[in-house]
């Protein structure tokens, strides 16, 4: 197959172009960029390696847009920002299958993308076709999808435990979501709050409540899977390269043994057959246990109370660069062609 990759010089573009170069199915990888095209990949990214299969163009070129469109790809991964991925995509909706890792195709709402992003969200026809490509819980949709809106990092890790929960009418209270993210999941172009020194032995909170751009992501899924509870996000940049780990605490009413039993078993029913979950129990993993990996662990308790309301206490991990960008959307990618699920990505994290 042949396929091309838009934004190959950013942080989520340059994961892809390591999976899809890896990728066994993957013929031909046409790298484009909007502002080095002509120049030498490596440039921008001198750890991508060697290229034993020749699937990188004569003199491992960056290309323009125009050479990709007359290459006619069968899909396209776009890794460019939210408010441009849309319109430089355009050109291909007719004849590619195309991932879009930017925010421009996830919410349904016009008022909450306006809200959330600052602008009117781009074609409004061509959103109503786009699937939201939240790959263990969207797998039917994504098969049938031309244009597959690849989830946030935040509400991939905050989703994958919720979902099943809410589908199985287990939670009623408000949910609080707090997680911590490297820095990596700020992007590659220079900003202050990136720089070491400000990041060293450094964490803090920021865009907590509704006002972070995720929120109404999240707030989307949770009210489609039947749940109108509250949410409430508050994000905090802790000092790691990448990683995001979130704890959700939801207050639930019952006995704590048959609470535990009901989540479990929600929980399995939802991933016992989907191979980059990992359900720990109780044992509360780590981002450590997912570096490098394609997987998300979840593990979750539940602490009683006198008044018989428990505390549901659920803990989530992925590293944001796979699960939360680059990795997911070669998940989707493998779905909608019908590859096995697992194709060109990591079961295991780095030890």
């Amino acid at each position: 197959m042949r396929i091309c990759v838009l934004g190959a010089s950013g942080y989520a573009g340059a994961v892809l172009m390591r999976l899809l170069l890896d990728h066994p199915r993957i013929t031909e990888l046409l790298p484009v960029s909007s502002t080095a095209a002509g120049r030498p990949i490596d440039e921008g990214d001198w750890g991508l390696g060697v290229d034993a299969k020749g699937k990188l163009p004569s003199g491992r070129l960056l290309l323009d847009r125009d050479r990709a469109l007359r290459a006619g790809p069968d899909a396209v991964f776009s890794a460019l920002p939210h408010g441009v991925s849309a319109r430089f995509c355009e050109p291909f909706f007719s004849n590619s299958v195309v991932f879009d890792l930017s925010a421009d195709f996830r919410l349904r709402d016009e008022k909450a993308h306006r809200l959330a992003y600052g602008e009117a969200p781009p074609m409004k026809k061509t959103r109503q076709e786009a699937v939201y490509g939240l790959s263990e819980l969207y797998e039917n949709d994504i098969r049938e999808a031309n244009l597959i809106a690849v989830p946030g990092c935040y509400p991939t890790c905050a989703l994958l435990p919720i979902l099943p929960l809410a589908r199985a009418s287990i939670i009623s209270s408000t949910i609080t979501v707090n997680a911590l993210s490297g820095v990596s999941g700020a992007g590659r172009s220079e900003k202050r709050d990136s720089m070491f020194v400000e990041r060293s032995e450094n964490a803090l909170a920021y865009s907590p409540g509704f006002s972070h751009r995720h929120h109404p992501e999240m707030l989307q899924e949770i009210r489609l899977a039947g749940c109108g509870s509250n949410l409430f996000f508050t994000p905090h940049l802790v000092p790691m390269r990448r990683g995001i780990f979130s704890t959700i605490s939801i207050p639930i009413s019952g006995e704590t043994g048959e609470i535990e039993t009901s989540i479990g078993d929600a929980l399995q029913g939802a991933y016992a057959d989907k191979p980059f979950i990992r359900l720990t129990g109780k044992r509360i993993p780590s981002t450590r246990d997912v570096a490098g990996s394609n997987r998300c662990d979840i593990g979750w308790t539940v602490e009683g109370a006198e008044n018989g309301v428990s505390m549901l206490f659920l803990f989530s991990v992925i590293d944001n660069l796979l699960k939360g960008a680059g990795g997911q959307a070669v998940q989707d990618f493998n779905i909608r062609f019908g590859f096995p699920r697992d194709c060109g990505l990591s079961l295991r994290g780095e030890v």
